[in-house]
């Protein structure tokens, strides 16, 4: 059901690059039909949105204004919701809020010796796109992990788009919309939706940037616009690591596994632990539980495609394995998990502790749920504030610091063989002189 590997058996490097591998490409058709939509939403606009939302998701759309859901039907669905659900929503809103303000920059300015002004200003974006996906899923929580971090960096506009399939919306998805303060909403999925953010149409407005998750059209249809507009990432299959010290109760570990292993088939779990008899305890665990699973098909695919449990010498070897595979979210579920943190140079988001469930850190805990996969969290870091504001930098002579940094730059243009540079830099007055 799921692959054992020993760090010390002599197979173990072509096992764990096997580990590593990303999961089967995607159809090498994908590319091509993702950029003839682009296209063709970049040509037709409202005609051709409406054309790809009543073909691909089985509605009969009349006019691209229709796409768009009124404000107060969010505010609606928001008071349809159970009261329970509506709390927990408010209350995950509050947390996600709260922690991102820490993350907010201030613009910053000083003058240096020559009287020179030197300094950063942050602006925000003036409008971003959050595409979220609808159809076989509900994804409140991903409403909010995009789009409250937006929020709180002040940007002007927020445009969500979320697929309706034959007319079908989550009053979740929406309730959610209208706690994080979305602008606008449109039922428009896929490729086209993208298309349709990052060019703008008579009815849907043109944005800076587009961020949130979705199946491998949005993704490629994402990378293809990239350059037009920004966008957040390109992400791949959800991932867990967890290292455990063999403590733990191996049900929470097995359950923790399968809470990113039931995203989808090519999702990935990995247990890592110097503890042999505890591997053994986790497998059992898996075995018992697994059919109690309402998605048990997809997690048992996952885990016996992309998942391991990896026997390690100690809880060092465990972290440099774990460096090496630089996982969307880590679990430290050992005794001291901050000594172990240390250790720990990649990671998307990292869970400290035994009573830590990577899924809390999915709904409520506060940071954003969007984060790198597929080893990008080698260089890549969480979805937050900063990824919604610009940084300008900011220059200003005074005469004295145009003179001394005229005098510099002529020499280095000079070096370069930029004539005018060289007599743009040292055209102000007393720069010569500086230079004499």
């Amino acid at each position: 059901m799921i692959r054992r590997l020993d760090a010390s058996a002599p197979g173990f490097e072509r096992d764990f690059a096997a580990l590593r591998a990303p999961p089967g490409g995607a159809d090498g058709n994908i590319a091509q039909t993702v950029a003839a939509i682009v296209a063709d939403i970049r040509s037709r606009g409202d005609a051709a949105l409406v054309e790809y939302t009543n073909r691909f998701d089985r509605r009969s759309v009349v006019d691209a204004a229709s796409l768009e859901v009124p404000a107060a039907a969010l505010a609606e669905a928001c008071a349809r919701l159970p009261s329970t659900l509506r709390a927990a929503l408010e209350s995950a809103a509050k947390r996600i809020e709260s922690y991102h303000l820490r993350q907010r920059q201030d613009s910053w300015q000083y003058r240096d010796e020559d009287g020179t002004l030197l300094g950063q200003r942050i602006t925000a974006l003036d409008s971003v796109g959050v595409y979220v996906p609808g159809g076989k899923a509900s994804y409140p929580s991903s409403v909010l992990m995009n789009c409250l971090p937006a929020r709180v960096a002040g940007v002007g506009q927020l445009v969500m788009t979320v697929p309706a399939p034959e007319g079908e919306l989550s009053d979740a998805v929406l309730a959610a919309a209208h706690i994080a303060g979305v602008d606008r909403v449109f039922t428009v999925g896929g490729a086209q939706a993208v298309a349709a953010l990052a060019f703008g149409s008579t009815v849907v407005p043109r944005v800076d940037k587009i961020v949130g998750p979705g199946n491998a059209w949005v993704a490629e249809a994402k990378r293809q616009v990239f350059g037009q507009v920004g966008i957040d990432m390109i992400a791949g299959p959800s991932e867990i690591v967890v290292i455990c010290d063999g403590r733990t109760e191996p049900d929470w570990i097995a359950l923790d596994l399968f809470s990113q292993a039931e995203h989808d088939e090519d999702a990935q779990a990995v247990l890592i632990s110097p503890d042999s008899a505890f591997l053994d305890a986790v497998a059992a665990s898996i075995g018992r539980l697994l059919p109690t699973m309402e998605r048990r098909g997809i997690i048992a695919t996952s885990l016996a495609s992309r998942g391991a449990l990896v026997l390690v010498r100690d809880l060092a070897q465990s972290a440099d394995i774990c460096n090496r595979l630089a996982p969307e979210h880590l679990e430290l579920s050992v005794e001291d998990p901050e000594a172990l943190l240390a250790s720990i140079r990649h990671a998307g988001a990292v869970f400290l502790g035994r009573h830590t469930a990577e899924a809390i850190g999915d709904y409520c805990a506060g940071p954003s749920h969007v984060l790198p996969t597929s080893g990008t969290a080698r260089f890549s870091s969480p979805l937050g504030v900063a990824d919604f504001q610009k940084r300008s930098s900011l220059i200003g002579c005074s005469p004295r610091g145009a003179a001394v940094l005229g005098a510099i730059s002529r020499e280095l243009a000079l070096a370069e063989g930029l004539q005018a540079h060289a007599e743009s830099a040292s055209a102000r007055p007393g720069v010569m002189a500086v230079k004499a």
